[in-house]
């Protein structure tokens, strides 16, 4: 669905990383799903515009997940957002160093100063943020550990025994199948869209 932004998205792969190691560049991470309407706009009003497509371009390594084909990749991520900005949302927006630390994160911005109300637009924070890299790297990869640590010391307190044995897998399968729909196909009830999550863990089970 972003094939045909000016953005040159990448997806999330060695390839998009090893690019920001070697440029040195801050990775831009946008989460979303087709279903999510703030995803559209967001797209239409930053992602399709030209001056911020060819500053990201030159200034960032941008890279573009599907929640619902990575769930797992939104779901540690969120716990930044969380973290960064109190809330969580999509389209997420994050700002990583090129480790794939955050520092940054929110959810929906406007495009430019001004819009929709806001003080900061998206165009000016990935302004300031690049700029800020460029003279205090330092600072940055400070708080972006700083980030880390307080995710680490949450999970550690939320953490608790976990059994993995075989009859987690088969409750998982049952509350699937439960749900599928044998007369139109897909799980749940209407709008349905494809989790290939679901569908790879089923695939995985029968194996």
């Amino acid at each position: 669905k972003h094939a045909h932004n000016p953005v040159n998205w990448y997806p999330w792969s060695d390839e998009a990383f090893e690019k920001a190691k070697k440029e040195n560049k801050l990775i831009l991470l946008s989460i979303g799903y087709s279903t999510c309407h703030w995803c559209h706009v967001m797209e239409k009003e930053s992602f399709e515009d030209l001056e911020i497509a060819r500053f990201l371009n030159e200034n960032y390594v941008s890279v573009k997940v599907d929640r619902e084909v990575r769930p797992d990749i939104d779901a540690l991520y969120m716990q930044a957002v969380n973290v960064i900005s109190g809330r969580g949302g999509w389209p997420m927006t994050v700002i990583l160093t090129p480790d794939k630390q955050p520092f940054f994160a929110g959810t929906y911005f406007p495009a430019r100063d001004g819009d929709r109300g806001t003080r900061k637009g998206f165009f000016s924070i990935i302004q300031d943020i690049h700029k800020a890299y460029k003279i205090k790297p330092m600072d940055i990869l400070a708080k972006s550990q700083e980030i880390l640590n307080i995710i680490k010391r949450r999970s550690q307190l939320e953490k608790g025994p976990i059994d993995l044995e075989s009859k987690i897998e088969k409750h998982a399968s049952d509350l699937l199948k439960k749900s599928f729909d044998s007369q139109h196909g897909g799980f749940g009830q209407s709008p349905k869209f494809p989790r290939p999550s679901q569908l790879f863990f089923l695939l995985r089970s029968y194996k």
